[in-house]
C-alpha cells in the first residue's frame, strides 16, 4: 500500500527535478527568503540575533509556493486524459493522492533544510535561541502541509493550472486572513480569539515563538485530513458512470463528510482541554518557573488575579490578550486551588468597573484606532490586578509590553516578560502582608540574641538607663517569638579579659568612648546570630526603649523569609525641575530608571553616608557615581562592611558631561581610592576602550526640500564597552542569566592578590581581548573620511576587569572613629561661642534641656568584618544612569534594561533570594547582535548568498548522479535481458 504511495512519490519528485521547475521553485524560495531577511527585514539593523524575520513571512510566502508547486499535479492528469487510467489501475485512489501529496511537501521540506544555514550564519554571530528555529521548522512544515493539499484538492477539480494557481491561493489565503490580525480587530477580543484560533497564520506565530502545543499540531494535521480526503472523494467521483448506483455514491459522500467533520470537530473538543505542549525555547520560557511554583507554595489564602481586558482594544495590544489570558490559566493551574482567577471586561459590569477606578486606581487608557470608514479613540482596559490579603498591585499595559521601533510607523509589540512581571507582584503582595504581622512568623531557625555590655560603672548615665530599657524590650521579644530567640548578656571586661579578645578578633569589636579624649572606655554592642550569620545592631540615635525595639527589629529581619528585602541606595538625586531649568549647566547623572526598577522587588530606602544614614535593616548598599566622599561619609560604608553587610560600589575614574552638542570627560575625585586601596582594590584612572561595542547615536540633520529632518546615526564608539559571552561570569548567579550588558565610560578594576589571597575573588564582568585603555578626556563620537572608526589601540591590548565580587573577612579602614573627632570640634567651637556669649542663665537652661541623654556621640571602630561580608566593585556608575539606558536603548529602537537587571540580580545573590533572578533576563529583544564593521556584515550576507547558490546546485548534482545510476541499472537489466 505504501509502496504505491512511494512510487508515485518518487515518480513525481524525478519530474520536478527532471525539469527547471523544481530547480526554480527552490531558487525562487531561497532568494525572497534571503531578500526579505538581509533586505526586507534588514537583519543587521533590526539587531536581535533570531530568525524570526524569515519565518514572520513564511505564512504568506507559502501560500504562493505552494500553489505554484500544485498547480498541475491534478489538472494537468484531468487535460492530457490521465486522469481516467489512473481512476482504473488496480490501485485505491487515497495511495495517489498520498503519493502526490508527499512528493510536493518533500519538495517543500527540501527547500525548507536549505535555509538552515541561515540560522546557523546568526548562531555563529550572536546568541540564537534554538528552541523557536526548530519550532519554527516544525511550524512550517505543516503549515506547508496544509497548503499543499489545499492546492492539490483544487488541482483535482480542475483541468486548467491558472485557475488552480488561482483558486489555491485564494483558498490558503482565506485560511491565513481568517485569523490575520487585519480581520480579527474589526470585531470584540472574544470573536477575535476565536478567529486566531482558526487562521493559519496565528497558530503559526504561536509555535514560532518556540512552544510546540498539541493543539495547535493538531490543527494543520485536520487541515491537511479534511482536504486529503476531499481531494480522493474527487477522484473517486470524477469515475464514477452517470447511470451508476445513486445510494452508493451517495454514501461515499457521507462517509468523506463524516472523516471530514470528525476532522473539524476534533479541533473544537481539543481546544476545551488542558494539552500537553513542549516548551523548546531556552530556559523554557512559556513554562511556569520553578521560581513562580515556589512563590504560589506559599500561598496560605487565596490569591486573586483579575484581568481587566476590554472587548475592544488597540490593535497592537489585541494578539498579546489572548497570550496574557493563557499565561494567567496557567497560575490557576499551577496553584493547585491557591488562586482565585478572573477574566472580566469592565465594560460589562458597571460596579465592577466602579471599583476598579476608585479602589484600584484602574482606569481606562484612551487608545486612537482607524478603519477603511473612520478614525476613532477608544477607551480600553488591559490591567492586571494582583491581590493578596490586604496588599495589591496593579500591572498596566505600560508595565507588561515592550516595544521595539523599527521605523517612524512601525512598531513591534510583544509582552515583555509576564511571568516576571505577575511573579514578582505576587511576590510583593505576598511579602507586604506576611510582614504585617510577626517577624517572628518568617523566621525559620532560632535565633540568639547577644549583648556585649560592660558593666552599668563603666557606662555613662545615659546607656545605663538604656541598659534598664533593653532587659524590658527583650522580654517582649522573647515572649512574642515563641521560642524563636534566646538572649544571652556578657560583660566583655569580666574575668581575665578573654572575652574582649575574642570579640576584638573574630567581629572586631574595639571599646567605645563617649568623646576623642574620654579615657573611660567601655562595651555596648547588640549582635544578632542563627549560628551562620552574625548581624549587628546599631545604637538607636534616640536612646529609649521605642528606638532599641526598631533596632532590634530591623536586625532580625536580616533572618526573616518571605519579607521584602531592604535595599540602601546612595545615588545623585533628581535636581528639582524648576531649579533644572533655571541652571546654566546641565545637571549630573540621574538615576530615577534604577531606583524605579529596584522598587518593583525590593524596599528601596535612600541612604545617607553619615550617623544613621544607612537603615538598619538594609541587605545591601548601594553606592553609585560617588562623589568626593568625606571620611564620615567612608567611615559608615566601611562599618556597614565590617558588620558583615554587602557593600556595592558602582564608581568610575571620569565623569562624562554632555554640552550642548558635545561630550566631555574630566578626572572624578570619589572619595573612595584610599579605601579601595586598603581593601586591595584599585579603580585605575583611565577609560576602558574595546572594539566590540554598542553604537552611540549621534543626531544628524539633512535638509530635503526646504525642509529641515533630524536623523539619529549609530557610530562605533569603543567606550561603550559591550560584555557578553565569556566576559560575563558564567558560573557567577547575577550574570550567567544576562545575555550581555554595556558598559559605559568604565575604568578598569584591578586587584591585588596578595591583599585578596583569603578572600574568595570573583570577575565579573571583563572586556573582550582587543580592549585597551586610553586617559585621554576626547570622548566625543567620531569617524574618519573613509566611514570607518578613528578610534585605534594607543596602549597595551587585552582583557580588562570591570566588576569584581570580594568575598571574606575585610580590616576596617579607620583606626579611630572620625565621628569624635568631628564631635570634640564641635564641642570646642560650642565653648567657645558660650564663653564670648557670657549667658550663664543660658547655660544652664542649656545644661537642663540636655538630660541625662547628652553623652556626646557613643561610637567606635569594628576593626573586622565577618566571613560573610562583600564587597562588589563596578568601574562605573554611569552605565545605569538614567542618559545612558536611553542612548543604548535608541541604537535598538528598545528601553534597555540589561545593566538595570545585572544590579538587581547583585542584590538578589546578596540576600541570598535568587529565585525571581532566573527569570528576570527574559525578554524578546535582548538577544543583541554584536558590535560588527559594515564590510564584516556584508561579508556573512554574501556567504549565506553563496550557500544558496551551492545548495542548489548541490541538489542538481544529487539528481544527476541519480539519474546515471538509475541508466546505469536499466543498461544493466537490458544487458541481462539480452
Amino acid at each position: 500500500m505504501l509502496d504505491t504511495a512511494g512510487a508515485i512519490a518518487r515518480k513525481e519528485l524525478a519530474l520536478f527535478f527532471g525539469s527547471p521547475i523544481g530547480y526554480l521553485f527552490l531558487a525562487a524560495y531561497l532568494g525572497v527568503t534571503l531578500f526579505v531577511f538581509f533586505w526586507g527585514e534588514a537583519f543587521f539593523a533590526r539587531n536581535i540575533a533570531d530568525v524570526r524575520p524569515m519565518f514572520e513571512w513564511l505564512p504568506i510566502l507559502l501560500i504562493f509556493l505552494s500553489a505554484a508547486l500544485t498547480m498541475r499535479m491534478w489538472s494537468d492528469e484531468r487535460r492530457v486524459g490521465t486522469l481516467e487510467f489512473v481512476i482504473t489501475v488496480p490501485a485505491s485512489a487515497w495511495r495517489f493522492v498520498l503519493g502526490k501529496f508527499a512528493a510536493c511537501w518533500l519538495l517543500l521540506v527540501i527547500a525548507l533544510a536549505m535555509t538552515v544555514p541561515l540560522a546557523v550564519t546568526v548562531a555563529l554571530i550572536g546568541d540564537l535561541d534554538w528552541g523557536p528555529v526548530f519550532a519554527g521548522y516544525v511550524a512550517a512544515a505543516l503549515l506547508g502541509a496544509a497548503y499543499v493539499s489545499v492546492g492539490l484538492y483544487v488541482s483535482a477539480r480542475t483541468d486548467n493550472q491558472i485557475v488552480s494557481l488561482i483558486l489555491a491561493t485564494f483558498g490558503c489565503g482565506v485560511l491565513y486572513l481568517v485569523g490575520s490580525t487585519f480581520v480579527a480587530e474589526l470585531f470584540t477580543n472574544e470573536i477575535g480569539d476565536v478567529l486566531r484560533s482558526l487562521g493559519t497564520g496565528a497558530r503559526f506565530e504561536s509555535i514560532v515563538r518556540g512552544v510546540l502545543d498539541l493543539g495547535d499540531l493538531y490543527y494543520y494535521v485536520s487541515i491537511v485530513g479534511v482536504f486529503l480526503a476531499l481531494n480522493v472523494h474527487a477522484l473517486e467521483s470524477h469515475g464514477w458512470a452517470a447511470d451508476g448506483s445513486p445510494a452508493r455514491h451517495r454514501a461515499r459522500q457521507r462517509v468523506t463528510a463524516l472523516v471530514a467533520l470528525n476532522f473539524v470537530v476534533a479541533n473544537v473538543w481539543l481546544a476545551g482541554l488542558n494539552l500537553p505542549r513542549l516548551d523548546m525555547t531556552e530556559g523554557r520560557q512559556y513554562t511556569i518557573s520553578d521560581a513562580t511554583e515556589a512563590y504560589l507554595a506559599q500561598l496560605r489564602e487565596p490569591l486573586l488575579l483579575r484581568g481587566y481586558f476590554s472587548a475592544k482594544t488597540h490593535p497592537l495590544l489585541a494578539p498579546l490578550v489572548p497570550q496574557i489570558k493563557d499565561l494567567l490559566r496557567e497560575y490557576e493551574v499551577a496553584a493547585d486551588g491557591r488562586l482565585r482567577l478572573e477574566l472580566v471586561d469592565p465594560a460589562d459590569d458597571p460596579e465592577l468597573e466602579d471599583e476598579a477606578n476608585s479602589k484600584y486606581g484602574i482606569r481606562a487608557v484612551p487608545f486612537q484606532i482607524a478603519d477603511r470608514y473612520q478614525a476613532s479613540l477608544v477607551n480600553s482596559y488591559f490591567d492586571v490586578l494582583v491581590q493578596y490579603g490586604d496588599e495589591y498591585e496593579v500591572l498596566g499595559f505600560r508595565d507588561l509590553i515592550e516595544v521595539k521601533v523599527q521605523g517612524e510607523s512601525d512598531l513591534d509589540v510583544q509582552l515583555r516578560n509576564p511571568e516576571y512581571d505577575l511573579t514578582r507582584s505576587i511576590k510583593k503582595v505576598l511579602y507586604g502582608f506576611q510582614g504585617g504581622g510577626s517577624i517572628f512568623d518568617s523566621i525559620a531557625e532560632p535565633v540568639t540574641f547577644t549583648g556585649y555590655i560592660s558593666a552599668d560603672d563603666r557606662l555613662p548615665e545615659a546607656l545605663v538607663a538604656l541598659r534598664g530599657e533593653l532587659d524590658g524590650v527583650l522580654a517582649e521579644l522573647v515572649e512574642a517569638s515563641g521560642g524563636k530567640l534566646a538572649t544571652e548578656i556578657v560583660d566583655p571586661d569580666a574575668g581575665d579579659g578573654a572575652v574582649a579578645l575574642e570579640i576584638a578578633d573574630r567581629y572586631g569589636f574595639s571599646p567605645m568612648a563617649a568623646s576623642l579624649f574620654d579615657l573611660n572606655t567601655f562595651y555596648f554592642y547588640l549582635t544578632l546570630s542563627d549560628g551562620e550569620t552574625v548581624v549587628q545592631t546599631a545604637l538607636p540615635e534616640s536612646l529609649d526603649a521605642e528606638g532599641l525595639k526598631r533596632s532590634l527589629e530591623e536586625g532580625l529581619k536580616r533572618f526573616a523569609e518571605g519579607l521584602l528585602q531592604t535595599v540602601a541606595l546612595n545615588a545623585p538625586a533628581a535636581p528639582n525641575p524648576y531649579m533644572q531649568q533655571q541652571m546654566p549647566t546641565p545637571p549630573g547623572n540621574q538615576y530615577e530608571d534604577l531606583r524605579e526598577f529596584l522598587t518593583v522587588d525590593f524596599d528601596v530606602e535612600s541612604a545617607t553616608l553619615d550617623a544613621g544614614g544607612i537603615p538598619g535593616d538594609a541587605g545591601v548598599l548601594l553606592v553609585v557615581d560617588p562623589d568626593n566622599l568625606d571620611e564620615e561619609a567612608l567611615f559608615a560604608a566601611d562599618q556597614y562592611l565590617m558588620r558583615g553587610g554587602t557593600l556595592v560600589i558602582a564608581a568610575g575614574a571620569f565623569d562624562v558631561t554632555s554640552t550642548g552638542q558635545s561630550l566631555m570627560a574630566s578626572r572624578k575625585t570619589t572619595g573612595l581610592d584610599e579605601w579601595l586601596a586598603h581593601h586591595g582594590v584599585t579603580v585605575e584612572r583611565s577609560l576602558v576602550m574595546d572594539p566590540n561595542n554598542s553604537a552611540f547615536p549621534v543626531p544628524v540633520r539633512r535638509e530635503v526640500g526646504g525642509f529641515s529632518f533630524q536623523d539619529l546615526v549609530m557610530l562605533d564608539y569603543p567606550y561603550f564597552v559591550d560584555v557578553r559571552g565569556e566576559g560575563l561570569a558564567p558560573d557567577f548567579p547575577a550574570t550567567a542569566e544576562l545575555p550581555q550588558v554595556t558598559v559605559a565610560w568604565a575604568s578598569p578594576v584591578d586587584v591585588d592578590a596578595e591583599r585578596n589571597a583569603e578572600r574568595t575573588v570573583r570577575t565579573l564582568l571583563r572586556s573582550s581581548s582587543g580592549s585597551w585603555r586610553s586617559s585621554s578626556t576626547e570622548v566625543m563620537p567620531r569617524v574618519s573620511e573613509t566611514g570607518m572608526s578613528p578610534f585605534s589601540p594607543d596602549g597595551e591590548v587585552g582583557a580588562n576587569t570591570l566588576a569584581v565580587a570580594i568575598e571574606g573577612r575585610f580590616d576596617s579602614f579607620f583606626e579611630e572613629s572620625p565621628l569624635l573627632a568631628e564631635a570634640e570640634d564641635t564641642s570646642d567651637d560650642a565653648s567657645d561661642d558660650e564663653e564670648t556669649e557670657g549667658d550663664d542663665a543660658e547655660d544652664a537652661e542649656a545644661e537642663e534641656d540636655a538630660g541625662p541623654a547628652d553623652i556626646g556621640t557613643v561610637t567606635s571602630v569594628i576593626e573586622r568584618s565577618p566571613e560573610s561580608a562583600r564587597l562588589i566593585v563596578i568601574g562605573s556608575g554611569a552605565f545605569v544612569a538614567d542618559r545612558t539606558i536611553r542612548m543604548v536603548g535608541s541604537a535598538d529602537g528598545t528601553l534597555y534594561s540589561n545593566s538595570i537587571q545585572l544590579i538587581a540580580n547583585l542584590v538578589d545573590w546578596a540576600v541570598e533570594d535568587q529565585a525571581l533572578m532566573t527569570i528576570r533576563s527574559r525578554g524578546h529583544f535582548n538577544r543583541t547582535l554584536p558590535a560588527m564593521p559594515e564590510n564584516e556584515q556584508r561579508v556573512w550576507e554574501y556567504v549565506n548568498y553563496g550557500l544558496a547558490v551551492i545548495a542548489v546546485l548541490a541538489v542538481f548534482g544529487i539528481n544527476l548522479q541519480r539519474r546515471a545510476r538509475r541508466r546505469r541499472e536499466q543498461a544493466a537489466w537490458l544487458g541481462e535481458a539480452a
